[in-house]
């Protein structure tokens, strides 16, 4: 009589496997949520970067860009709801002003209620501020921003 040797996995093979994929998945899936946070901050910044230029028109045509509006004057669209209002302009004739909008409704937890400013003084220079909410880290900060 033969008997038949059994081929597969042991109990403890598996329990090996089941343990190395929860190890993983316990550094991926935080890695993958502060990806996800930097990457919304960065497209907020660039999406308010473009108001700009359409500030900066505004100001040599001698129009008031804060009594524009950010969608049908400027052409503001945004993708998503990431950013949870329209942006805010408060430029003054003298050119000293800010562009700001704030992270929300479909912001990641981290970064929902960070405030992004773009600050410009009378001479034409831009500065980038960040007030980070949620459970900010220094490492969503966008390159060139304080």
């Amino acid at each position: 009589m033969q008997t038949k040797k059994q081929s597969g996995f042991t109990l403890i093979e598996l329990m090996i496997v089941v343990a190395i994929i929860g190890i993983l998945a316990a550094i991926a899936i935080p890695q993958y949520q502060d990806y996800v946070a930097r990457s919304q901050v960065n497209r907020v910044l660039g999406e308010i970067s473009s108001l700009k230029t359409a500030v900066e028109e505004n100001l040599m045509r001698g129009a008031d860009p804060s009594a524009l509006n950010v969608q049908t004057d400027l052409g503001f669209s945004s993708s998503n709801l990431i950013v949870g209002n329209m942006p805010t302009i408060t430029v003054a004739a003298t050119g000293v002003g800010s562009i700001q909008a704030t992270l929300g409704v479909d912001a990641a937890a981290a970064v929902a209620g960070t405030v992004i400013s773009l600050d410009r003084v009378a001479g034409g220079t831009w500065t980038c501020n960040v007030t980070g909410g949620g459970n900010w880290k220094a490492a969503y900060m966008p390159a060139g921003c304080q």
